[in-house]
């Protein structure tokens, strides 16, 4: 019972000691508010960096996460092995797809060739060749190619489908023609020879879809093909590429994939590879990109951060005489400080809530926020052409944030993702708090004797 009285006491005291703490840090906030604009700067400083922050990186993944979308969905899947017999690959995709965790197996291949449409001259391409049943056996890829004209038609031999962006430099549209050459092909003919007059490793293909998928390098550059018209270009066997349910746990399930191969006949001499491996130096590229903008955006909160701290110094220097008098009465030198760092904590609080839910507000809206930019702009245009007029210079266009006619967009893209949202608040959080607690060490060297009798 003795030892429950002294707890329940102790709890008591604590809980006292917190309400008078907080009583008197809200009345520092308030007062301090009326006197001076500081606090409510030091909320403006960090709500604009927690709103920036949320809004760039949103911004920024709604780019990187297209793009790396379209690249492991479209182009390099997850895993690929390579180095497989032509004649065993529904064997291999029947085992892979047997292994917990793998969510399709696509075999495919493809080299470098050029294309020639109704326009004269020729365009370099990559052509792939895959199943005409791709869109089930890869649901992920299907959704990911945007049909402008046609669709996923590979039913027939000489059947091909183009990149948007090809098709309008060839001239073609569904139902045209197109020729392919096979670059290796032609190099191996020059190098026998050959001096017959058709032309080495070309085919005449029938234009059945054209495709879209957001990212320009494939939708000017991408021919799709049956895997079986491969073989009048190429010698090289296929590959298959495999989808996962997680890619990051590629590590793993490069084992598992390998376990499920090697004890059958054929697959001794599989080569295996991650979408880390092919892809490194443009994954690490985004990631380094990331990290600057952090950096640069989180600069921001160095200057909030040294605004709170000399806010709070100057406040601590302004109450000696209450902090002597508070120290005199009985409170602790803890408890003391312990009021400015719950004044810094209400402001890196405020203004950390507010900018996370203007920027979620935003980044959930960005068409929105950038089209009224741009309206805002557009709308002082013409005075700025009256102007120019006067002095004889020219009219400035309209203008546009992410122009078509400069970056290849329909939409202006974003991706909220939780854990950097939590990052960025608790940054912003913590920034005022540390600036607090580090100016509050002032604290100690008041001495309540010292400043009672400076008063008397």
């Amino acid at each position: 019972m003795g030892r429950r009285y002294k707890n329940q006491r102790r709890n008591g005291t604590a809980l006292m000691n917190l309400k008078w703490i907080w009583f008197i840090a809200t009345r520092y906030i308030f007062r301090k508010q009326k006197k001076s604009h500081t606090a409510v700067l030091s909320i403006l400083g960090i709500a604009t960096g927690v709103f920036a922050l949320i809004v760039i990186i949103a911004v920024m993944n709604g780019f990187q996460m297209g793009f790396i979308e379209s690249i492991l969905e479209i182009s390099s899947f997850h895993i690929r092995i390579g180095s497989l017999p032509a004649e065993k690959m529904e064997e291999a995709r029947s085992a892979l797809l047997t292994v917990q965790g793998i969510e399709s197996a696509v075999p495919f291949n493809e080299f470098q060739g050029l294309a020639r449409g109704r326009r004269s001259g020729q365009q370099g391409v990559l052509v792939r060749g895959l199943p005409h049943n791709t869109p089930e056996l890869d649901a992920a890829m299907a959704q990911l190619l945007d049909f402008e004209d046609g669709f996923f038609d590979l039913n027939f031999r000489q059947d091909a489908l183009l990149g948007a962006e090809l098709a309008r430099w060839l001239g073609v549209r569904t139902g045209d023609e197109v020729t392919l050459f096979s670059i290796p092909a032609i190099f191996s003919a020059l190098e026998s020879e050959d001096d017959s007059e058709d032309t080495p490793g070309s085919q005449v293909f029938t234009v059945t879809g054209i495709f879209r998928t957001g990212f320009y390098e494939y939708d000017t550059s991408w021919v799709i093909i049956g895997i079986d018209d491969v073989a009048a270009f190429s010698e090289t066997g296929p590959v298959m590429g495999i989808k996962l349910n997680n890619r990051f746990h590629d590590r793993p399930m490069l084992d598992l994939a390998r376990k499920s191969l090697e004890d059958r006949e054929g697959f001794h001499e599989a080569v295996y590879s991650s979408w880390r491996d092919y892809n490194r130096s443009f994954f690490g590229a985004l990631r380094t990109e990331k990290l600057f903008m952090f950096i640069l955006v989180g600069l921001i909160f160095i200057v909030v951060g040294m605004n709170i701290y000399q806010t709070q110094r100057r406040s601590v220097l302004e109450h000696r005489e209450e902090i002597g008098l508070l120290r005199a009465i009985g409170g602790g030198q803890k408890a003391v400080r312990l009021i400015f760092v719950c004044d810094g904590a209400i402001l890196g609080f405020t203004g950390a809530a507010a900018g996370l839910i203007l920027g979620l507000v935003t980044a959930s809206n960005i068409s929105v926020f950038f089209t009224a930019i741009e309206a805002v702009v557009n709308f002082f245009i013409p005075a700025v052409n009256v102007v120019a007029g006067l002095f004889r210079a020219g009219d400035v266009g309209d203008f546009a944030i992410f122009s078509p006619a400069v970056f290849y967009l329909k939409e202006i893209p974003s991706r909220i993702i939780s854990g950097e949202v939590l990052l960025i608040f608790m940054f912003g959080f913590f920034s005022a708090l540390l600036a607090a607690w580090f100016a509050s060490r002032k604290v100690s060297g008041i001495q309540p004797a010292e400043v009672l009798r400076y008063d008397a």
